[in-house]
């Protein structure tokens, strides 16, 4: 079994059956014995976007989350003091901060992190994709 944490586009390319989601991460998330986390972040992210028109949902980011992390059986991961401090310890190999705290997360909660951006290996972190 794994704990896996998605990444915001690996949350979107799941969700829409998107051809860009790798041939390893679709296999990962749709494994039965693994465990799939998704951030608050990645709702704090998508809400951001949304309001820049630079992400485009048929609903609302919350009724987005209300459906599809009950109908993946995707587990919603708070962000805790832990994470959030833990950012501060961080070396800047990137300096997008959804995607730091994510790193964060994954680090704190051991989670592997589901994740085209390749950036995050550079962290020590088990990546798939």
């Amino acid at each position: 079994m794994m704990r896996l944490l998605l990444d915001t586009h690996t949350l979107l390319w799941w969700v829409e059956d998107d051809p860009q989601l790798s041939a390893s991460a679709r296999s990962s998330i749709s494994d039965e014995h693994n465990q799939c986390f998704v951030s608050l972040v990645s709702a704090w992210e998508m809400s951001i976007k949304a309001s820049l028109n630079k992400l485009r949902l048929t609903v609302p980011v919350l009724d987005y989350f209300r459906q599809h992390l009950p109908g993946n059986n995707f587990q919603p991961l708070p962000i805790t003091m832990e994470h959030v401090t833990r950012v501060q310890h961080l070396p800047f190999h990137h300096r997008d901060p959804f995607d730091r705290l994510l790193l964060a997360q994954a680090q704190q909660e051991r989670l592997a992190l589901v994740s085209a951006d390749t950036v995050f290996s550079s962290y020590g972190i088990e990546r798939i994709w």
